[in-house]
């Protein structure tokens, strides 16, 4: 019995075939998959997720997509640099109980959960616990213990004064205005060198934190907070009020690169607390204290 011999040139289209067709399908899954991918993003963030100006070794991260928040994680400092939600108002606010503390395979280096034993840092939360926990529902709520989410705070500041500004924007801006932007993260100091062994284990150790809260409109407004390490955790709220133009210049970050150069000098050049109402908030106890 003879076999037919195919052709070499009619072998080379098959195989020219072959390749276009698997090339067409990684394009329209990675087409399909950015699109996804962005639609999620635009849905946690206002105006885009935070940029950088300058890239550096410092500068750079990667957006870690959970349930319910992104986290703008850097392999150098292995700290989050940012992390944004989105906040709305819910009829019944429940949460679950606390789910364990967890490490994250996607973060370069191993960080466990017992990574800050001794140090005498807590594992602070930078997207909190509560808060993503009734907006966003169980699943996010377990993902606020990832180790990705944490940076090293101190006592009194991650119990007590910052948890006090976590509940203020849940429990009040939120009702308030029905729907908040929040992007948070650690301040390190300005010269890399000055830092570089301050570390609990790996993780770098911030020297203060931020907080953003906006209130997305056609004219939207904001504050912003930094807060030292070293805190009493009974000071007013307001005591750490700073423009959003501050936090971009102790941190390096463009926080909302989509907004025209108009808008951000509107919004973030000055602090305004005009109709916020945190002269009612500013002092009042957290809810464990």
């Amino acid at each position: 019995m003879t076999r037919r011999r195919i052709p070499v040139r009619s072998r080379w289209r098959r195989q020219v075939r072959r390749f276009g067709i698997s090339l067409l399908f990684v394009v329209v899954g990675s087409g399909l998959w950015y699109a996804q991918e962005r639609d999620y993003r635009d849905r946690l963030s206002w105006m885009g997720v935070p940029s950088w100006e300058t890239p550096s070794p410092l500068t750079l991260h990667r957006v870690l997509r959970n349930e319910g928040f992104l986290v703008g994680w850097s392999d150098v400092r292995v700290n989050p640099l940012w992390v944004s939600y989105l906040l709305h108002a819910v009829e019944e606010p429940r949460a679950g109980s606390r789910p364990d503390f967890r490490g994250d395979w996607r973060a370069l280096w191993p960080i466990t959960t017992d990574s800050y034993f001794g140090s005498g840092y807590d594992r602070g939360h930078l997207a909190p616990n509560y808060a993503i926990a009734v907006v966003h529902g169980r699943e996010a709520q377990r993902d606020t213990f990832y180790m990705s989410n944490m940076s090293p705070q101190r006592p009194d500041l991650n119990r007590r004064l910052w948890q006090r500004l976590e509940e203020v924007v849940i429990d009040h801006f939120v009702p308030r205005f029905g729907v908040v932007q929040v992007i948070t993260g650690p301040v390190f100091p300005e010269r890399f060198l000055d830092n570089v062994f301050n570390r609990a284990g790996l993780v770098e150790i911030p020297e203060a934190f931020y907080k953003i809260i906006v209130v997305p409109a056609e004219s939207p407004r904001a504050l912003a907070f930094i807060m030292p390490q070293e805190v009493g955790g009974n000071e007013p709220l307001d005591d750490y009020l700073v423009s959003i133009d501050e936090v971009e210049a102790r941190t390096g970050l463009n926080f909302f690169p989509r907004l025209s150069e108009e808008a951000a000098d509107a919004l973030e050049g000055e602090v305004v607390t005009e109709g916020w109402g945190l002269d009612e908030v500013a002092r009042l106890p957290g809810r464990f204290q």
